[in-house]
Parts: structure tokens; sequence; C-alpha cells
């Protein structure tokens, strides 16, 4: 079970970081971007350390404060979930 949830962290942040180099380069081509309500969406679903990472690294969101500081501030949250789980059911 444990391994299990470690994975899918992995996973979501992985895709998280990658959907914010997707959106980097649409925004660049001027072309279809990848809707802000889908970025939270995975974000939400504990996807928030990828997509700040992703943010940082190709320098895209960063003039949106609820981006700035509200990935980060979840990531924050959901790691201090993840672990909690891990170290109570370890």
């Amino acid at each position: 079970m444990i391994y299990m949830l470690l994975i899918y962290f992995l996973f979501i942040n992985i895709i998280g970081f990658f959907v914010m180099k997707i959106d980097k380069t649409k925004a660049i081509k001027q072309q279809y971007r990848i809707s802000e309500k889908t970025l939270w969406t995975i974000a939400f679903l504990f996807g928030a350390s990828g997509l700040a990472v992703g943010m940082n690294q190709f320098r895209h969101k960063t003039k949106h404060v609820n981006f700035k500081l509200g990935l980060p501030i979840l990531s924050v949250l959901e790691i201090g979930i993840v672990l909690y789980i891990v170290c109570t059911k370890a």
C-alpha cells in the first residue's frame, strides 16, 4: 500500500513537470494552451511539487501570484501528508 502511494506520488509529479513544459512550449508557439483548471487539478491530485519544479525550471506561470505562491504552499502540504501516511503506516 505504501509503495503504491509513493509510486503514485512520483508519477503524478512527473506528469505535472512535463505538463508545465508542454504548456510553456505551446505558449511560445502561440498554440492552444493547457487550461489553468487542468493545471490546478493536477496540483490538487498531489502533483503540485512537479508543477512547482516545472514552473521554475521552464519559467512558466511565474508572474501569476496564485501559481507562484499557491504551488509551493500546496507542495509542502502534500509532501507533509505523504510523509505522515508513510511514517504512521510503516
